[in-house]
């Protein structure tokens, strides 16, 4: 009888950690911001249908990379998790921590058993506060771990050129205008920091968490002439109004890489 080949457990811990960074990497990239009056979210994302960005609850969004399917079941259980406990307790007890948690755990228990693969995603939960320092921006790796995280921060694609370049210029005071073009600037630098793409707004799925937005749903997707406007050069070029209220928010969501 021939003996079994033996591979320590820090080893298959370390191949299934990345297996799962390759994955995510292979995704395009987003960010995530804090500006003057709430967090905003930018996603490289061709599609309309699909979505990397989404609400979860009132006050409460999130956005993922990496393979759709896993992440958009992540998030189908993050909205079912906020409705039954708003519902059962209170609207004011549904977090983006408690949330977190939730998919913390998930995450972490995929991650460390031996009868499945890691899922190949990268998450942020974020929720909008009364101001700028009650803001909560949460990182979740493949592995489950939770990252706090403050001001800007990118996933996907080549995550560690773009936070760079977004800490050195980002500042949680800006106008949205000026965030957004932040964003799509860091989105369209290559891997090498030699070119620099650019992004036109069909190119890019862009929402944001708004504080002052005076209904209890403070998520509103950027879409067309508004975005249009926000991307172009003239900071104080107007905006479009604002969307009606059954197109503004919604709670499906997920995209592909």
């Amino acid at each position: 009888m021939s003996t079994p080949f033996y591979v320590s457990p820090q080893q298959v811990m370390a191949d299934r950690a990345e297996y799962a960074r390759k994955g995510v990497a292979r995704g395009r990239a987003l960010v995530v911001l804090q500006y003057a009056d709430g967090i905003v979210f930018v996603a490289e994302n061709p599609s309309r249908a699909l979505h990397k960005v989404s609400e979860i609850y009132d006050r409460i969004a999130f956005a993922a990379t990496g393979k759709y399917n896993e992440y958009e079941n992540l998030r189908i259980g993050g909205t079912r998790y906020a409705d039954l406990r708003g519902y059962t307790y209170d609207r004011e007890d549904v977090t983006a921590q408690g949330l977190a948690n939730l998919y913390a755990q998930t995450l972490g228990t995929i991650f460390s058993s031996a009868a499945e693969k890691p899922y190949e995603v990268e998450l942020l939960v974020a929720e909008v506060g009364e101001s700028g320092a009650e803001d909560e921006i949460y990182r979740l790796p493949h592995d489950g771990s939770i990252i706090d995280e403050h001001g800007s921060v990118a996933v996907g694609g080549n995550a560690e050129q773009i936070g760079s370049y977004l800490k050195q210029r980002h500042r949680d005071d800006m106008p949205l205008g000026e965030a957004l073009r932040l964003a799509v600037a860091a989105l369209g630098r290559d891997s090498g920091g030699g070119e620099v793409r650019e992004l036109t707004a069909d190119q890019l799925e862009v929402a944001v968490l708004d504080r002052t937005r005076p209904q209890q749903r403070k998520f509103k997707r950027i879409l067309g002439r508004q975005l249009a406007r926000l991307l172009d050069e003239n900071p104080h070029a107007p905006t479009a109004p604002e969307p009606s209220p059954g197109s503004e928010g919604d709670a499906s969501g997920g995209e592909t890489d």
